[in-house]
């Protein structure tokens, strides 16, 4: 069974998935962020394993990529030592994808299928 918030990273700088790069992901309730998960990227860049049996709630929720120790693995240094994606989720019965592009000198992120 698929989870119900995805991530897949991809290393524009190298044009490949984003292997091993630490994830975490959070919801709000209104005052804390509540950690849910964490989980490292695998070989394509997508985190599979994550959020086993989690029921999704409406709210607000946020992924934090530390892509500072992803590029410093790498030996190489970035301007972003972390990417935080905060999002909505409204309608329980959808899935949510969040994407993540990289390089060492910006990121970008849509809404995924």
């Amino acid at each position: 069974m698929k989870a119900v918030i995805t991530t897949h990273v991809l290393n524009l700088d190298t044009g490949r998935p984003a292997q091993g790069l630490e994830v975490t992901i959070y919801r709000t309730n209104g005052q804390e962020w509540q950690l849910l998960d964490k989980a490292a990227t695998d070989a394509d860049g997508r985190i599979s394993g994550w959020l086993p049996d989690y029921t999704l709630e409406p709210g607000n929720y946020s992924i934090v990529f530390q892509t500072g120790s992803y590029f410093q693995q790498a030996q190489q240094q970035t301007f972003y030592p972390r990417v935080v994606i905060e999002f909505s989720v409204a309608d329980t019965d959808e899935h949510y994808h969040v994407p993540l592009l990289l390089n060492r000198h910006g990121y970008s992120t849509y809404r995924g299928s």
